[in-house]
């Protein structure tokens, strides 16, 4: 496996893999890998020639109060985690190379409406960060699929959307969440959590199948069933942001007579100073 910092370095190593004919499978990722990541190696490996895994903790998709400095940095563990898997190259950029003339005047990616609605909404430019940064990294590594896990559910619409938009020659493909054995989706930020904190925390799945089951007996009435789920998260000790059924493919909100198929149920809540997000398309239940 080989660990490549330079731009230069991974331009020519691609090119080497382009003339071979071979293909390459890409996974994002932010590093502090836990095994939803590894998940999303292992499906790329299945997919492609050679896979490359990037870590970089973006800044330019963090608030103005959000946890950048905070957020966990484990390089040493993250290699030792891909070594193990069938991964072709590490790329980990720094951010003088990722935005050399600053994040300010960086040229950025919008992609509108879609960005604006839910994490957006509480976050604002998080998706202009997203988009960008994933953009450049498609440029950068030019692969031919890449791989992005399901739980940033709107994030991986956003990519979707961009890649669309923008006419890229990537496959995206999205990956079912890796989660506890209390169904709490697996993340970066669990590590943020004590274990009474995560058992509270299992409260947004079960609420997320709930609705979902109901959706699927012909209940009608979504304000009503959102309006249940999120008493239901606050009386677990949470703080709910939205809970919120959507279409899939754009998140505009659902409207009665929407085919359940079609359909995605939303989450995101604190428990402390911890922002947990989680999500269940509705189809997944039948």
């Amino acid at each position: 496996m080989l660990h490549i910092e330079q731009l230069n370095q991974l331009r020519a190593l691609r090119q080497q893999w382009r003339d071979a004919g071979e293909t390459v499978a890409f996974v994002p990722t932010m590093g502090n890998l836990h095994s939803g990541h590894l998940k999303l190696v292992r499906h790329a490996s299945a997919l492609a020639d050679h896979v490359i895994v990037s870590i970089y903790v973006n800044p330019m998709q963090f608030g103005a109060n959000e946890d950048l400095d905070a957020y966990p940095r484990t390089l040493d563990a993250d290699m030792q985690a891909l070594v193990a898997l069938n991964v072709s190259a590490v790329f980990t950029p720094g951010t003088p190379d990722m935005y050399p003339r600053g994040i300010e005047a960086q040229t950025a990616i919008e992609v509108p409406a879609i960005s604006d609605v839910l994490c957006g909404a509480s976050r604002p430019g998080h998706f202009r960060g997203v988009a960008t940064i994933v953009n450049k990294l498609f440029n950068m590594v030019q692969p031919d699929i890449a791989v992005f896990g399901k739980k940033d559910y709107q994030q991986l619409q956003v990519i979707r959307r961009m890649v669309e938009d923008l006419s890229m020659p990537v496959d995206i493909q999205g990956v079912e969440t890796e989660r506890e054995e209390s169904g709490l989706a697996k993340s970066s930020r669990n590590g943020y959590l004590s274990d009474q904190q995560k058992r509270q925390a299992a409260v947004i799945y079960a609420q997320l199948v709930t609705a979902g089951q109901r959706v699927l007996s012909n209940a009608q009435d979504f304000p009503k069933i959102e309006q249940q789920a999120n008493q239901e998260i606050a009386q677990a000790g949470l703080t709910p942001e939205y809970f919120s059924i959507r279409r899939c493919r754009d998140l505009s909100t659902a409207q009665p007579g929407d085919a359940a198929n079609e359909l995605v149920i939303v989450a995101a809540a604190k428990l402390g100073t911890t922002r947990l997000i989680d999500n269940l398309e509705v189809a997944s239940l039948k």
